[in-house]
């Protein structure tokens, strides 16, 4: 009896990771069919984007489904600029890492796009501006 009640955590722990990792495998699936034909896709913990027919759209994964939060015109990007996430109007140094937003200006408008690592928004930052100037 008491080998029995032994196990039994384990299997509770195996069933909740087997039920995380289905989530998991629903949500990249979801993304793939989401982000088919873009030119610029990314996932991570704070939500997806896409650059698609020169607009940049970004979501966030809730109740199974992803929900738009935003979309800027890349012909009306001026400027890009890599933001802390939390820290108000911070910008992020060239050393700084973890959680950051990209803010878009153009146009009048500013718009935030969080991103989980700030190495890969750096990477963004660089290929949203060359495809800005490459649709002017």
């Amino acid at each position: 009896m008491t080998h029995g009640l032994l196990w039994l955590p384990l299997i509770l722990v195996f069933v909740l990771l087997t039920a995380l990792g289905w989530l998991e495998r629903r949500r990249q699936s979801l993304y793939r069919d989401w982000a088919k034909g873009s030119e610029l896709a990314k996932l991570d913990s704070s939500g997806a984007a896409r650059l698609q027919n020169g607009i940049l759209s970004w979501s966030s994964f809730e109740a199974g489904k992803f929900n738009d939060k935003g979309s800027f015109e890349i012909k009306q990007l001026e400027l890009v600029e890599l933001m802390a996430l939390t820290s108000g109007e911070a910008p992020l140094t060239n050393e700084s890492q973890g959680q950051c937003r990209l803010r878009l200006i153009g146009c009048g408008k500013e718009l935030d796009v969080p991103f989980a690592d700030a190495e890969r928004a750096r990477q963004w930052m660089s290929q949203l501006m060359e495809k800005a100037r490459c649709d002017l």
